[in-house]
């Protein structure tokens, strides 16, 4: 009998074993297949070329995808910097200066955010941020913008990735020792003082983890940034132009690539590079996080 249930328990553990190593493969195949299916374009064209070209012109065999890299970089770009001043503001409130009930009323309200569908934040998007931009921001610089732009996608992005950072960043700080906190009230700091210099400090690596995430949250946003950014195949220039991020491109044109050569293969490799981007992100956030905990511990 004793012999029956070790071998359950055996098999048990060899099977949840498979699974979790299956689970973690599943990334890998996905590149693996993505490279597969890229291959003819790069068979053809250098990788150069496809990454710095600024021409994009499948009927004619041209597939350079600059603009469209650099309209993602500066739509997250923009979300990051109008994202990071609120959320560790945030964060810092929840975590050092709010009562409990704050804390016990705002939490549900952050996670919501993080439940809502990104065609929504998309079409609010479309019916207040770009009006907005159009008939105010653009005026108010001196130019003309349809409101379908950078700072609309990166408005946007900036709200779905709140909930992402305001959360890891107020656990990290929240796991910074109390003892901490004693010592440097004890020696006559006042409590901005002590959140400034020494929880900041200590939880430094944790908010830039927090941030990591939150970029490749951004990174990877599709619907939301295809309905505000304006999808121009052309470098931006400023922030009230419209971009073309990557996650755009795949979503809008993917339905029509089989009746154009290569067409398919260039939108996979477009794919892969987003996959491998997020994944270096996700990577990089995790090694943080867990060097914080070592520290902490």
């Amino acid at each position: 009998m004793q012999t029956k249930r070790l071998l359950k328990d055996r098999i048990a553990s060899k099977l949840m074993l498979l699974l979790t190593v299956s689970s973690g493969l599943i990334v890998f195949v996905m590149a693996f297949g993505l490279y597969q299916r890229s291959r003819p374009i790069l068979a053809i064209k250098p990788l150069s070329e496809l990454l710095f070209s600024t021409s994009w012109h499948p009927l004619r065999g041209e597939f350079g995808f600059f603009p469209f890299i650099m309209g993602t970089l500066w739509v997250t770009g923009v979300a990051v910097a109008i994202a990071i001043p609120l959320c560790l503001l945030t964060a810092i409130y929840l975590s050092e200066y709010a009562h409990r009930w704050v804390r016990e009323w705002t939490k549900p309200l952050i996670d919501l955010l993080a439940g809502i569908p990104s065609v929504v934040y998309g079409v609010w998007g479309v019916l207040i941020i770009v009006p907005l931009i159009k008939d105010y921001v653009a005026p108010f610089c001196g130019t003309f913008s349809s409101g379908y732009s950078v700072l609309a996608g990166g408005v946007v992005l900036a709200i779905m990735v709140f909930p992402i950072i305001i959360h890891v960043s107020v656990e990290v700080f929240r796991s910074v020792p109390y003892e901490v906190r004693e010592a440097s009230l004890a020696l006559g700091a006042t409590k901005w003082q002590t959140v400034k210099h020494v929880v900041m400090r200590k939880a430094l690596p944790g908010v830039i983890a927090a941030i990591v995430l939150g970029l490749s949250r951004a990174f990877g946003e599709t619907m939301a940034v295809l309905m505000v950014a304006g999808n121009v195949a052309k470098v931006p220039s400023s922030i009230l132009d419209p971009a073309y991020p990557l996650p755009a491109l795949i979503a809008n044109n993917y339905g029509e690539m089989l009746s154009v050569p290569l067409y398919d293969s260039a939108l996979l490799l477009s794919s892969l590079a987003l996959l491998l981007v997020v994944l270096f992100f996700n990577i990089i956030s995790r090694v943080i996080l867990i060097r914080v905990e070592r520290s902490i511990q």
